[in-house]
């Protein structure tokens, strides 16, 4: 996303928006052996289209739909973000290949098999909405099969004095593309659709399996460089006919920025005021932004040595969390209290 001059958006912006890509990546206690985190990927999926079309309850296309005033030239900027999910395995590296084995000690640490994610980014930027009202612009989502190999400087054992232990991460290959069409509603006004459609074929197999060839967590930001976006929660009277007629499919699109700001709306699938808001107070992200910043701490800092470890021996955003909450400071600690605000309106 970029601001009106072509800068880069205000932190906040951004917060907003990772907080709406992690959402739900992993969950209280941040153990992999919970099972509310063995059943992990279930927020905002684009799933293949092949599946999608036999399952009820697993879209295949995520639609937004939403108003912006500006002149015929204006242009948008539309981004898709979303989570890749890979496998990590650990191996011993025997004349160059990988071979995955049941466990590593690296470090201290033991590594065992699990599932990651890596951030994609999908833009079609630059689009003026008198064009798109001619034809729709479509950009491409095409994300080779690949693996890389993490070597495990540490890892015992050691062979002639040479590491062979190493983490091996692969992916499956993702293929779609994201579509962008204007509509013009009167002068100054247009509807702008964006769909995120998730052509992966599909060969069948086990719910992970699916979940490796679908957009996890995926939402969309617009931007507008010369228009402005228009609130579909509390349009004005004369253009709230036009908001209704707003069709979204699993993402809903709010303002977001400073108040007052309309130049950037999120559209994400979880649903959010317009110009929401993350809390100064909060140290970091704890993956479940509707949740008690203090509650969730405290529950961190009560845990067990064994139920520590495996949180720090799973994955590194959750072995983040850990040692962030053992770091804060009695004062951080009572900052996350609670604290009065006052209502400018």
């Amino acid at each position: 996303m970029d601001d009106e001059d072509g800068r880069p958006p205000a932190d906040e912006v951004r917060r907003i928006a990772r907080a709406v890509l992690y959402e739900g990546y992993l969950l209280w206690p941040y153990r992999q052996s919970a099972l509310k985190n063995r059943h992990r990927w279930t927020i905002g999926g684009v799933h293949p289209e092949p599946y999608g079309r036999e399952h009820d309850g697993h879209p295949w296309l995520m639609r937004t739909q939403c108003l912006v005033e500006a002149d015929a030239g204006a242009r948008v900027d539309v981004r898709v973000r979303y989570l890749h999910v890979l496998v990590r395995e650990p191996a011993l590296v025997r004349d160059g290949l990988a071979e995955p084995v049941p466990e590593l000690v690296t470090g201290g640490l033991r590594i065992v098999p699990r599932e990651e994610a890596t951030e994609r980014e999908t833009a079609a930027c630059g689009l003026a909405l008198e064009d798109l009202a001619r034809r729709p612009v479509r950009a491409a989502i095409e994300v080779p099969a690949g693996q890389e190999i993490e070597p495990l400087p540490d890892t015992v054992p050691v062979e002639d004095g040479r590491p062979i232990g190493a983490v091996v991460r692969h992916w499956e290959g993702l293929r779609g593309h994201v579509e962008v069409s204007a509509e013009p509603l009167g002068p100054g006004l247009f509807r702008l659709t964006a769909d995120v459609v998730n052509t992966t074929p599909w060969p069948g197999g086990s719910r992970s399996d699916l979940m490796r060839r679908t957009l996890v967590s995926a939402h969309t930001a617009l931007h507008a460089r010369d228009g402005r976006f228009v609130s579909l929660m509390d349009p004005p009277e004369e253009l709230r006919e036009h908001a209704e007629g707003c069709r979204g499919l699993g993402a809903w699109p709010v303002l977001v920025g400073e108040e007052g700001e309309r130049h950037t709306m999120l559209s994400a699938p979880i649903i959010l005021y317009d110009h929401p808001r993350i809390s100064p107070e909060s140290p970091g992200d704890l993956f479940d932004a509707t949740e008690i910043d203090q509650l969730l701490t405290l529950c961190v800092l009560a845990l067990g040595e064994e139920e520590q470890r495996e949180i720090r021996e799973g994955d590194p955003r959750g072995r983040e969390i850990l040692e962030r909450c053992a770091g804060l400071t009695a004062e951080q600690l009572m900052r996350l209290h609670g604290v009065l605000r006052r209502d400018e309106a």
